[in-house]
């Protein structure tokens, strides 16, 4: 398959982009180099070659969703800038005008 000059109008057009007439010849170019590298692959012999599903034969190991209290108030509140002793003082973010 060989693209040409209207093919990639059409596709810049989908594409929203606008494209100039050295940026046509670039990307035509381009493009033909791009399909007649897959053509290439076409060409391989894969019958014999087991559709990949899955990238790894690893099975992810799921944990029970359980809440679980690891950090107390107190702890939490010793790193912070600012606190009231129960809560996170942070400058204002939202003007009620």
């Amino acid at each position: 398959m060989k693209l040409d000059n209207e093919t990639i109008a059409k596709i810049a057009h989908l594409a929203r982009l606008e494209v100039t007439d050295n940026e046509k010849e670039s990307l035509l170019k381009d493009m033909n180099n791009i399909l007649s590298f897959m053509e290439k692959l076409n060409e391989l012999d894969t019958s014999a070659v087991e559709p990949l599903i899955y990238l790894t034969d690893e099975i992810n190991i799921f944990r029970e969703d359980e809440a679980k209290k690891e950090i107390t108030p107190e702890k939490a509140l010793s790193n912070a800038p600012q606190h009231d002793g129960t809560y996170f003082q942070v400058a204002k973010v939202i003007d009620k005008s």
